[in-house]
Formats: structure tokens, C-alpha cells, sequence
């Protein structure tokens, strides 16, 4: 009897296995440093990524400040990186990356800014992520800034590139949901 009870105890307590939601394609693209970053760069590290836009005065902030909240919960000891991909690519430079990077405290050893061209940004958030990222057309516009409609979600990649979940990224309560994935995650390398 005794060992029934510890075997339920023992299988009811683990959580389940994190899904494989799909892989992401390869992709070359450029870090607020001007240095080209691609797929390969990030095998064997664990990634949450997002899609923002430094002109953004909306959910981009409030992402930025999640993500920001993140890098301090887990500890620079750990595998896990973050990823920001730029919807904006014609205005988020480099230069303008590092700066807003700078704006988060982000440390530049675990989390990258990236952008490059449309197109190669494009096939990164929408085929890879599988998150929108919609231009917005003038009359759409509310304001200058209001250029794009995206997905305010975190996707969790493994070192494999396979992406394990997708978490709110626009709710505080979301982000010890997604700390205990990746450091699940982290022990599984």
C-alpha cells in the first residue's frame, strides 16, 4: 500500500513534458551591435522571444519591462537567453536597439536585439514564431507610432530550436509560469 501511495506521489507531482510545438527555420539577421546573428548562434540555449517596436507606446513597453522582469528572476548561470525581434526594421537600427536595450538595463551577455531586413524579420516572426506582425496602413493609424499590430505573446524555444510554449506576455501573472518552463527546460540540457 505504502508504495502505491508514493508512486502516485511521485508521478502525480511531475509536471508534464513541455509540448514541441514546431522548429524555427534558420534565419540571418543583424544584433543592436551590427553583428549577424542567425539560428545556429542559439543552439544549446533555451530563448524567450518576443516582437516589439521602440516606437511603440503600447504593449511594447510593457513587454520590454516583462522581459526585463525575467532576466532578473533567472539567474545569468542558467542557459536562457532573450530574444526581441524588431517589426520596424527601417527605423530600429542597431543604434536605435541598443539604445532602447539600454532603456531595459537588458545585459547584452543574454539579451539581444535583433532586426535586418523585412523580409528575413518577417519569415523569423510569422513562419518561425508563428506570431503576427501586421504593417498598419495611414488610415488605420491612430497616431505616428501606431504602425503595426503583433503579437504580444513570449515563445519558449529550446536549444534545439523547437518551440516548447507560448506564454501572455502583456500579464505580470504570466511571468512565473514561464520562469518554471525554462528552468525546466534548462535541466533538460
Amino acid at each position: 500500500m505504502a508504495a502505491v501511495v508514493i508512486a502516485f506521489v511521485f508521478f502525480r507531482t511531475r509536471p508534464a513534458p513541455l509540448p514541441h510545438l514546431g522548429a524555427m527555420p534558420d534565419f540571418s539577421l543583424q544584433d543592436e551591435n551590427s553583428h549577424p546573428l542567425d539560428l545556429a548562434d542559439l543552439r544549446g540555449k533555451i530563448w524567450i522571444a518576443d516582437v516589439i517596436f521602440t516606437r511603440c507606446a503600447g504593449q511594447c513597453l510593457l513587454m520590454s519591462a516583462h522581459l526585463a522582469a525575467l532576466q532578473k528572476e533567472l539567474p545569468p548561470t542558467l542557459p536562457i537567453r532573450f530574444v526581441s525581434f524588431t517589426t520596424d526594421p527601417a527605423f530600429d537600427s542597431p543604434a536605435i536597439l541598443k539604445k532602447y536595450a539600454e532603456r531595459y538595463n537588458a545585459d547584452a551577455a543574454r539579451w539581444i536585439f535583433l532586426t535586418g531586413d523585412k523580409s528575413a524579420l518577417r519569415h523569423a516572426i510569422v513562419d518561425g514564431l508563428k506570431l503576427a506582425a501586421i504593417d498598419k496602413t495611414v488610415a488605420e493609424q491612430q497616431d505616428a507610432n501606431d504602425l503595426f499590430v503583433h503579437s504580444a505573446k513570449f515563445v519558449l524555444i529550446d536549444g534545439a530550436g523547437q518551440i516548447r510554449g507560448y506564454f501572455d506576455g502583456e500579464t505580470e501573472a504570466s511571468l512565473p509560469e514561464i520562469a518554471a518552463a525554462a528552468r525546466r527546460l534548462a535541466k533538460e540540457l
